[in-house]
């Protein structure tokens, strides 16, 4: 098969040497004329290339659009598709980084033995009348079935959390664990570094396994059940006295089976 190239020349040729007109010619070596004219625009991808991969080594982990968004700056280039073909002939793909999952170690449901022992807490959410949304952060004790604190608030993050675990140390002292699950205000560093200084050991739950903090989530159900379920609140200091209200009755005159009918405060002065 005869190149399109060597066609064009014969068709020159024939113009030049034997004066035939450029419709004859093109005619006679089956050439479009307006192929026989056109002419190939400069390579310029070359100067591209070269520029985008002085900017992939100097970003290496821009992808192919802010590439782009730096050479169009330039005047190099306009459409991204080319952009895009160069990238991916000179492999500059930005490699993403594979998410880690989440390991932790099966918890053994062993009952603590002793008052301080071992903490569990969680969060609840609900609202207020008005629709707002709030969460109540529910600390127990998984010897006594004390309701050590509840935390109400709009918004709780990490700080706020070390912030009341330090509040709650005041009055009673710290455990030697706490069990949590692996929410972000849990997993946060504000968290990570209370455990240091304080030599609190957070014992994370599995993924997946709510029923490795058994203590608190039967605490929620019953807290829902027998107050969040009961009130419409009006205002977020009314969700607090409401809550300070139960939280009082749960653990100065709520029997409680797993304690023999007692309530936490008859059962720990037993214990004492």
């Amino acid at each position: 098969m005869v190149k399109p190239s060597a066609r064009k020349a014969v068709a020159r040729e024939l113009i030049h040497s034997h004066n035939l007109s450029e419709r004859s010619a093109c005619r006679l070596v089956k050439v479009s004329r307006s192929g026989y004219r056109y002419q190939p625009r400069l390579n310029t991808d070359e100067k591209v290339r070269r520029r985008l991969k002085e900017l992939a080594a100097q970003y290496p982990r821009y992808g192919y659009l802010m590439l782009h968004s730096l050479l169009k700056s330039e005047g190099l280039v306009v459409n991204k598709k080319r952009t895009y073909r160069l990238y991916t002939e000179e492999a500059l793909q930005v490699r993403t980084k594979k998410r880690k999952k989440l390991q932790r170690p099966l918890l053994p449901m062993e009952v603590p033995m002793n008052i301080n022992e071992r903490w569990s807490m969680d969060f609840v959410a609900d609202q207020l009348s008005t629709g707002r949304r709030f969460r109540i952060l529910n600390v127990v004790d998984e010897y006594s079935r004390e309701v050590v604190g509840q935390l109400v608030s709009t918004s709780i993050s990490g700080v706020q959390v070390s912030r009341y675990l330090d509040h709650l140390a005041e009055t009673r002292g710290l455990p030697r664990h706490i069990v949590v699950d692996n929410g972000t205000e849990f997993t946060s560093k504000a968290m990570f570094f209370w455990s240091k200084e304080t030599k609190v050991k957070l014992s994370f739950i599995q993924p997946g396994k709510p029923t490795q903090n058994a203590f608190c989530e039967s605490l929620n159900g019953k807290f829902r059940n027998e107050c969040l379920n009961q009130h419409w609140f009006r205002s977020l200091e009314e969700a607090r006295h409401e809550i300070e209200e139960w939280r009082n009755h749960y653990n100065n005159v709520r029997p409680h089976s797993s304690l023999g009918y007692q309530s936490p405060v008859d059962f720990m002065k037993k214990a004492a």
